[in-house]
């Protein structure tokens, strides 16, 4: 049987993975397509 106190923790880490994960996409969501990407998917456009 857990305790309130496990529970609690349980919540807390399960609370922290969210921001960190909320983080990650953020940063993700509002970063450029890098240049190199952006060609390769000229080239590959071409060669349809």
């Amino acid at each position: 049987m857990t305790s309130k106190r496990d529970d609690r923790r349980k919540v807390a880490v399960e609370k922290q993975i969210d921001e960190n994960l909320r983080r990650v996409y953020e940063q993700d969501v509002t970063e450029q397509i890098p240049d190199r990407f952006l060609a390769l998917l000229d080239q590959l456009r071409e060669q349809k």
